[in-house]
C-alpha cells in the first residue's frame, strides 16, 4: 500500500494508524486495536526518581529541532515498525505542520525524544527512544506538559507497555476511544506556542494537576 500524507491524516481521524512488519518490509498495514492505549493528561506520574532526574537540569529540551533525528532514533532498534515509506510520510507531515517532536539533548548529543501527529486537540504519540538513561521519560514529561499547556484533550499511545503503564498510561475499549477522539477533533489546540518550562516549573505544574 502506498501512503500519502492526506491518507495518514484521514486514518488518524478515523482511529487507525499504520505499521510495517519490519524496517525492510515495504508493505504497510492498518491497525485498529480493540483495546487502545492512552495517557491521561491529568494522570501522568512523575516518580520520585524521575523527579530527581528532572531537577538535575543537565539536559536541554527542544521542540521540532531535529524531527528526522527523533524518528530515526525510534527506528534504530532491532525490531521496528518504521519502514522507509512510513519514515518519509511522517517527515512530510512534519513539513506540513501536523507532526512534531520533543528532543532531549545531553552534552550536545540527541539523547532521546518522542514524536507524534497532532489533529485538533488530539495528539497521537507514535514512538519514543532513549540513548541515555531516562531520556525518553524526560521527553515524555515535557511532551505531556506541552500538551496540557496547549489545550490538548487526548494523548493516544496506541498500545500500553509496562513502561507507559508505570507513567500513568491506561488501556480503554475501542468504543470509548472513538468517542474521546471525536470530541477532541472538534476542538483546537496549539503545540508550538507554549514555552519550554524549567524543571521546577514543570514539576510544580504536575503537582497542581495530580
Amino acid at each position: 500500500m502506498t501512503l500519502s500524507a492526506d491518507l495518514l491524516l484521514h486514518a488518524y481521524a478515523s482511529g487507525v494508524f499504520p505499521m510495517a512488519e519490519s524496517r525492510d518490509d515495504p508493505e504497510v498495514f492498518w491497525v485498529d486495536p480493540k483495546r487502545r492505549g492512552i495517557l491521561p493528561l491529568d494522570g501522568f506520574r512523575i516518580s520520585r526518581s524521575l523527579g530527581k532526574r528532572l531537577r538535575r537540569d543537565d539536559y536541554e529540551i527542544s521542540v521540532n529541532r531535529d524531527f528526522a533525528g527523533v524518528v530515526r532514533g525510534c527506528s534504530d532498534r532491532e525490531e521496528t515498525w518504521i519502514n522507509e515509506e512510513i519514515f518519509d510520510r511522517y517527515l512530510e507531515l512534519h513539513v506540513m505542520g501536523f507532526a512534531h517532536s520533543v528532543e532531549v539533548w545531553i552534552e550536545d548529543d540527541l539523547a532521546g525524544g518522542v514524536y507524534g501527529v497532532s489533529l485538533g486537540a488530539a495528539f497521537f504519540g507514535e514512538s519514543m527512544f532513549s540513548r541515555r538513561r531516562d531520556a525518553s521519560k524526560i521527553a515524555l514529561a515535557y511532551l505531556v506538559d506541552r500538551l496540557n499547556a496547549g489545550g490538548y484533550r487526548l494523548c493516544d499511545t496506541q498500545f500500553i507497555t509496562p513502561h507507559l503503564a508505570s507513567l500513568g498510561g491506561q488501556e480503554i475499549a475501542r468504543g470509548r476511544y472513538r468517542r474521546m477522539l471525536a470530541e477532541a477533533l472538534q476542538l483546537s489546540a496549539d503545540f508550538l506556542t507554549p514555552e519550554i518550562p524549567s524543571p521546577q516549573t514543570l514539576l510544580q505544574r504536575r503537582t497542581q494537576t495530580s
